[in-house]
Parts: structure tokens; sequence; C-alpha cells
């Protein structure tokens, strides 16, 4: 018996919030693995066409495409772009987010309309449109980046726990929808990550010491854990999982 491929030779990936973060590790790890990758993010840091030129240094095609996800034009133009450059789209990838903290009782409706907008109305409108576009090829892969706040409470972050829970939600219908359809729909949910936006935290030694403590682990995750794991879920070796989140967070929602 011959054991199936981690390779994503030939495939077409969209990565949202591709420029930094787990985004970026994902992009560069589907690169690695043989994909062709458009990233995408609002791109109000610059990096969004640097993040492209270091997938064509691995041999691969990219396109750098600006976009917020929460507007449906700007979301049809991404996809009409990658269309016209590549002809299909095999994986799409959510994973732009934004995160404000507030106790429920002070939370402003404007940060809550925020929140709820990148984190699950752009991952809808995302899916929506790339979604009919792998309903007419009959194959395709969807993964989505949730979080494990979505599945345990946390003072404080209550749209971003919300948001991330519907995510999960989300991925189950989308998944039960277009399984007949050869499309896979699968969520990742990770815990405490080294990335930029999380730089204060895990670069602060009193601050770093007490989260480590809750986790049963005992460290945070790189990104390219998350991307290794995201490989999985987007290669064949996973070919017959659907409508699963995957927790990837060092043992903390066991407890």
């Amino acid at each position: 018996m011959s054991l199936p491929s981690l390779s994503l030779e030939g495939k077409v990936a969209v990565v949202s919030g591709g420029s930094r973060g787990i985004g970026k590790a994902i992009a560069l790890t589907f690169a690695e693995a043989g994909a062709d990758v458009v990233v995408c993010s609002r791109d109000t840091d610059g990096k969004l066409e640097p993040t492209a030129e270091e997938i064509r240094k691995l041999g691969r095609r990219s396109l750098a495409v600006p976009a917020d996800i929460t507007q449906k034009a700007a979301v049809d133009n991404l996809v009409q772009r990658t269309m016209d450059e590549f002809g299909a789209i095999d994986i799409l990838v959510n994973d732009a987010g934004t995160l404000i903290r507030a106790p429920v009782v002070e939370h402003r409706e404007e940060d809550w309309d925020k929140v709820m907008d990148t984190n699950l109305k752009g991952y809808y409108l995302c899916s929506q449109a790339v979604g009919k576009i792998m309903m007419d090829q009959k194959r395709g892969n969807i993964i989505s980046i949730t979080s494990m706040r979505g599945i345990v409470a946390s003072s404080g972050r209550v749209s971003y726990s919300v948001s991330k829970a519907g995510v999960i939600m989300f991925t189950r219908v989308l998944a039960l929808e277009l399984a007949s359809y050869n499309i896979r729909v699968n969520a990742i949910a990770p815990g405490w990550i080294r990335t930029e936006l999380t730089q204060p935290l895990w670069s602060n030694p009193e601050a770093l010491r007490e989260i480590d403590a809750t986790i049963p682990m005992g460290r945070w995750a790189m990104a390219n854990e998350m991307a290794n794991v995201a490989l999985f879920l987007a290669s064949d070796v996973s070919s017959y999982v659907t409508g699963h989140t995957l927790v990837a967070d060092g043992g903390i929602s066991t407890a």
C-alpha cells in the first residue's frame, strides 16, 4: 500500500490574512509543498507583496491582492483576479482576524461589529464566492482558522470568542452542504501562538511565565506548527476528514 502524500503540487491556494502571522506561515508552507499561492489582506503594513515575492523565490507562482474581506465587492475582485491568473482555486484558507478586548457590559457596538465582520462575515463571503467555483470544479478544500477561545470561555474577549465559535459551526454547516461536490471543509483552533500580534506578551518574561503555566505542554506554538496542521488538512493525507475542527492548543482545552 502506498502512503498518501503531503504534496500540493499543481494546486492553487488563496490565503486571507496571508501577509503575516499564521496566514503567512501557511502561505509559505503551501508553496514549499508545491502550491501556487494568492495572498490577500488589507495590506495596511505593506507586507503583502513582499510575502508574494517570498513565495516566488520558492519557485512557485504568487499573486498579492489587497482586499477587505468584509466587503463583497473586494472578495469578488479577489476571486476574479485569481481565476484570471490561475484558472482554478483548489484551496481556500480563511485566516484574517481581529480582537478587541472589553467586558460584555463595556463592549462598544462598533467594536462588536468590526470583530464579527472580520472574523465571521469575511469567512462567509470568501467561502461563498470560492465555494461556487469549487462546486463547478467538483473539487476543493476550505480551511478556516478559529481559536480555542471559540471552545473555552475567556473574560474580556466576548466578540472574539463568539465569532470564533461561529466559525466552528459555520465549518460544520458548510462541510455538510458541500460534501457531495467533493469539497472538504475543516477548521483549526490554535491556542497561544508566537506571532507579531502576540509579541507584547511572549516577549514579556513575567507574562510568558504566567501563560506558560496554563498550557499543559508548557510552551507557546510557533506559526509554522499551525501551518503544518493546515498542510495536513489541505493534502490527501486527510482525504476522509470534513466538518472537523482540529484543536492545536497544547492541551489547554482539555482542562
